[in-house]
């Protein structure tokens, strides 16, 4: 291999973010950068990091699907039951990383988390494909298990029960809202000088922008 890992870098050249063309609105700010990476094609921009930690302070990071978004917070399900849903239990702080690379951006989201109501759960729930719907089923997440003939075993069973019936939500599968206190709008910058505008709430949850060195 002629280069070593120390030698992979880029110059982020494409534009750059400033205090007076940011929105006051870090919710708007976002909307305007994710609809510009869904007009940019970019392969799945709704994956994001999730970080979360054990209350004594054990990290654990993945990559999540976000499905939703407004100015209460930002959207994503899973099995409760999960090394995650675990972790969320006992310690309901969260990290969000969106990294879209082919904009040179990343937006960072630090946060409490809460469930969504089951009503809400049950609205998405009733959009996933059926297989994806038996799926939350077929797979107790996060588990051990001996071989994939376990998860294709049970599949089938659940196939066999809910065959030509309604596929209803299991209770242990639902969502999350990570409710913001910071979120940071990165652009990347010639020679690392990147911009880094970071948005804080405030008790009267007026947010606070300020620039931050890269």
């Amino acid at each position: 291999m002629d280069k070593t890992v120390a030698d992979l870098r880029k110059d982020y050249t494409l534009e750059g973010l400033s205090e007076t063309e940011i929105n006051p609105n870090p919710f708007i700010q976002f909307k305007k950068w994710f609809e510009q990476a869904l007009a940019a094609q970019l392969p799945e921009p709704n994956a994001m990091t999730l970080a979360t930690a054990t209350p004594d302070g054990q990290p654990s990071a993945r990559m999540v699907l976000l499905k939703d978004f407004d100015e209460r917070g930002f959207v994503l399900f899973t099995n409760y039951n999960s090394h995650k849903g675990q972790e969320l239990a006992a310690n309901p702080q969260a990290a969000l990383v969106f990294w879209w690379a082919e904009l040179e951006r990343q937006v960072r989201i630090v946060g409490t988390v809460e469930k969504i109501s089951p009503e809400q759960s049950d609205s998405y729930f009733e959009m996933r494909p059926p297989n994806s719907r038996l799926g939350a089923w077929a797979s107790n997440q996060s588990e051990v298990i001996v071989g994939r003939e376990v998860l294709e075993q049970q599949l089938q069973e659940f196939q066999d029960k809910y065959k030509n019936q309604e596929v209803p939500r299991p209770p242990h599968w639902g969502g999350y809202r990570v409710i913001p206190r910071e979120i940071e709008f990165w652009q990347g910058r010639s020679s690392r000088l990147h911009d880094r505008l970071l948005y804080t709430r405030g008790n009267n949850h007026n947010w606070k922008i300020e620039r931050l060195s890269p």
